[in-house]
């Protein structure tokens, strides 16, 4: 397969990946999705009011200045380092008319950044322009075409590898030749979920290797850098967008495929960690403040017909950018443009790229004509001498500055802080029974069987199933958080419902709030989108979860057959940390049963490789706080906890007398079966 057609190729499947999951969503009319959405709108009518209050210069000024701390507050800061890059130039290929340098710099001490710097043959000093690439697995050879048009018309451009992509993969296994997360945007998700845990960002190293790069630009003698700027499509358009923001060596700034106003972009193509920030909708931003943070400054929008981040929602913000930059007196300098075709950068979309850059870089000279460049494969871009930046000794990984950065900000907190900050979550119900709809009832084998609905809060449906045994009086009672998961190891929870309410328990079972079409059923990730959403707008989905189990509690313990000092509560994997947060601050709880949930946060943090991280992820939670602290936040109620894992869901070694392991034993085909029920039996005394 030629070159051209497998880049084609990658483009192709990048966009039938993404584009069918977020249309998916766009159309969508998931419950949870819908009721958030109620907020984020509100939010966002809030910030237009805000912006329809500015019509002078210095108003226009405040607002930059406040958006400028916003945006550094959600990321967590940029990092505060100004040593050396050391950069080197691993090789060369002379092309026609231009030199392509194969470059490693570190944009932090060991933490390398493998890039191209495509520059003319001629000597001289020119103005230079940095590609941030998209989310293809290669990197920075997706835009070598464009890379390579702009060095014959006298730029020097930078283009890198995005970080889990190119060279600089992040869980790229030796056994396998191949990243175990399985590609960038997985990656993404599991190192933005360490972010969160220590109420910082992904996107914060994003930018700070753009950051880095226009360092190394301006550092070279070829390079005019009073005449910089930036570029990129998709990923790379938002990592342009940020760097054209928050960078004002950037002078003219062409992000594309990814502007998008949240008034769409909320319930539709919600992007992955490094391309949406936590609170972003929450402390009043929208798209359009990132070019009004750069006003004056020419930024040129960017849009395809048919691409997922719909021309409309681009429209919208280029729409408020040009009323913005008006107050400047610089309309001119806001660009809006629409290519052919799907998610990409169609042949008029460069072109009108190449005019932009002439425009403010060159003083309006050159041409626009696209020329036939020969493209390199990824094998002969490679800056490496094996093709990944984890070979080279003494290189680190992003999960690794994410720990330090955990061990520099780390500060205890106390059990009343927590239990504070669970309250300011709104884990805690009020205690008054949900009005029910029953939508089913039978009666089997002396149990009656009851399917449920309530309202765990205005809007937010939750379905369960009641199991009520045959028998008169009081009786003890135990909320299950209903799991999919079973095989012939693992019992099903209703295996454990049933056989609670045949030794006589009022049994619960329910499911907390969820957007199951959002579930890609990709390996690692769980449910991370509608989390990602929540920390959008300033909620938390375990903490709603935990409040959901909490409605479920009230249920129980309005019921004239259950003894309300006697209420159990069992979940298993990471659904156990939601239990975790609502025994927490509910003694109503007397005892709980958490089977094969990890057994810490903090453990999160050291491997670049996780699971399910995200829904579990409460903002700075990890920065005062570990899970051993909720169970001290309990008291001396009764905790039993069945194999404890890591966070890849193997079980690992733990002491503490709550902590229990099953064990094998060959006389029956049914062993973990057996054990089940013994531990059901234990849990229920």
């Amino acid at each position: 397969m030629k070159l051209t057609t497998r880049i084609i190729t990658a483009a192709i499947l990048c966009a039938a990946f993404f584009g069918p999951r977020w249309l998916a969503a766009q159309q969508s009319h998931e419950p949870l999705i819908l009721w958030m959405d109620k907020t984020a709108q509100a939010q966002l009518q809030e910030r237009e009011a805000a912006i329809a209050k500015i019509h002078t210069l210095a108003e226009a000024q405040q607002r930059q200045k406040l958006v400028r701390e916003k945006l550094l507050d959600i990321l967590g800061g940029l990092p505060n380092y100004k040593g050396p890059l050391n950069a080197q130039i691993t090789g060369t290929i002379k092309a026609d008319g231009y030199t392509i340098e194969k470059l490693i710099f570190e944009s932090l001490p060991h933490f390398y950044v493998t890039a191209n710097v495509y520059r003319p043959n001629q000597p001289g000093r020119y103005p230079a322009v940095l590609i941030q690439a998209g989310h293809t697995q290669e990197g920075k050879p997706e835009d070598q075409r464009l890379a390579a048009n702009l060095a014959l018309k006298g730029y020097v451009v930078l283009a890198f590898d995005p970080i889990g992509q190119g060279e600089r993969e992040q869980s790229f296994n030796k056994l396998t030749s191949r990243p175990d997360g399985g590609w960038s945007v997985n990656e993404h998700v599991q190192s933005g979920a360490q972010n969160i845990l220590i109420n910082e960002s992904l996107g914060r190293y994003f930018i700070w290797d753009a950051m880095r790069s226009l360092d190394y630009l301006a550092s070279r003698p070829d390079v005019d850098a009073d005449h910089m700027g930036a570029t990129g499509c998709s990923g790379g358009g938002a990592t342009t967008t940020y760097i054209g923001a928050l960078d004002p060596r950037v002078k003219i700034n062409a992000p594309a495929c990814f502007t998008q106003s949240y008034h769409l972009l909320f319930t539709g193509p919600f992007p992955d960690s490094e391309m949406s920030f936590p609170r972003f909708l929450a402390v009043g931003l929208d798209h359009a403040d990132y070019a009004e943070l750069a006003a004056p400054r020419p930024w040129l929008f960017l849009a395809t017909e048919h691409d997922f981040f719909v021309p409309a929602g681009a429209k919208m913000v280029y729409d408020e950018a040009r009323r913005f930059y008006g107050i400047y007196g610089a309309e001119e300098k806001v660009g809006y443009f629409v290519g052919s075709g799907p998610h990409g950068l169609p042949l008029e979309t460069r072109a009108i790229i190449y005019e932009w850059m002439n425009r403010y870089l060159k003083n309006g000279k050159g041409d626009t004509l696209e020329k036939p460049v020969h493209l390199y494969s990824n094998l002969e871009l490679l800056a490496t001498r094996t093709g990944h930046v984890e070979d080279i000794p003494g290189s680190r990984k992003v999960y690794q500055l994410t720990l330090d950065e955990y061990h520099a900000k780390r500060h205890p907190g106390t059990v009343p802080e927590l239990l504070a900050e669970l309250k300011r979550l709104g884990v805690p119900s009020d205690g008054q029974a949900p009005e029910l709809k029953v939508t089913d009832d039978i009666t089997a084998d002396g149990i009656r069987m009851q399917s449920i609905r309530f309202e765990s809060e205005p809007g937010v449906e939750i379905t369960g199933k009641l199991r009520i045994p045959d028998s008169p009086g009081r009786k003890p009672a135990v909320l299950v958080v209903s799991d999919r998961t079973q095989s012939p190891w693992i019992p099903s929870t209703n295996f454990l419902a049933d056989r609670m309410a045949k030794a006589g328990r009022v049994v619960l079972t329910l499911e907390p709030r969820d957007a199951p079409l959002l579930q890609e059923r990709r390996p690692y990730l769980g449910n991370w989108d509608p989390n990602g959403r929540a920390d959008c707008i300033g909620k938390n989905l375990p903490a709603m979860r935990a409040h959901d189990i909490l409605r479920g509690v009230d249920i129980l313990a309005a019921r004239s057959d259950v003894d309300a000092t006697s209420i159990h509560a069992t979940a298993r994997s990471v659904k156990g940390i939601w239990l975790l947060l609502a025994a927490a601050v509910d003694p109503r709880i007397s005892k709980i049963w958490l089977d094969r949930t990890p057994h810490s946060m903090r453990i999160a943090l050291d491997t670049a490789m996780n699971e399910s991280v995200f829904d579990a992820v409460i903002p700075g939670f990890l920065l005062h706080w570990d899970l051993s602290d909720l169970t001290k936040a309990m008291g001396s109620r009764s905790v039993m906890w069945t194999d404890p894992t890591n966070w890849m869901d193997k079980i690992v070694p733990v002491t503490g007398s709550q902590f229990k392991y099953r064990y094998v034993f060959g006389d029956t085909t049914d062993f973990e079966g057996v054990q089940d029920a013994e531990l059901t039996d234990d849990f229920m005394k």
